[in-house]
């Protein structure tokens, strides 16, 4: 990388220099995989998304306000490419249990993949500030921004959703109601 900033990267694009684009894409393909991987559950569903945001901030990358991180708006269509593939398919597909018996005796070897599956069993808005605070290690403020929500409803939701996964974890016996 050449160490140029995002900004410059966008304008350089917008003004027809299309391995700008290519930059930005390799700084942020592996972020924003991860968030689609954690927010939808599977991998297919991941690269599919992320190939989808990637063209969809081609497309709208006149729109990107320059007052804000790149970052954050290109994590912002991340997030709701996401929200949407995972809505989608629990319409058709609701979670299963996931064979939870057969992973009882293997808690302990498998507490990362369990907390997987338990974030799995959120609500796909849930799921998302999960992943950002937790994953992707982004502040309220940069998740508010990137969720367009105020930041105390991201306090709000990250609370219920870290109440639910306990309620979930516990469940699993990852967890105890003390």
């Amino acid at each position: 990388m050449t160490g140029r900033d995002d900004l410059d990267l966008v304008r350089e694009c917008l003004a027809g220099n299309r391995p700008a684009f290519e930059e930005l894409v390799e700084r942020y393909q592996g972020p924003v995989f991860n968030v689609a991987y954690r927010i939808t559950g599977g991998r297919d569903d991941a690269e599919d998304v992320a190939q989808s945001v990637f063209l969809k901030a081609y497309e709208s990358l006149r729109s990107f306000d320059a007052r804000f991180k790149f970052f954050s708006w290109l994590y912002r269509i991340a997030v709701n490419e996401a929200l949407n593939v995972a809505r989608r398919r629990e319409r058709f597909e609701p979670l299963g249990d996931d064979h939870a018996a057969a992973e009882a005796g293997e808690i302990e070897a498998d507490r990362d993949r369990i907390l997987e599956h338990g974030i799995a069993e959120l609500p796909p808005d849930e799921r998302a500030v999960i992943t950002l605070r937790h994953f992707q290690g982004l502040s309220y403020d940069e998740m508010a921004e990137v969720l367009g929500i105020p930041a105390n409803r991201v306090k709000s939701r990250l609370y219920s959703a870290r109440t639910r996964l306990r309620g979930v974890l516990t469940k699993k016996g990852l967890t105890s109601d003390d």
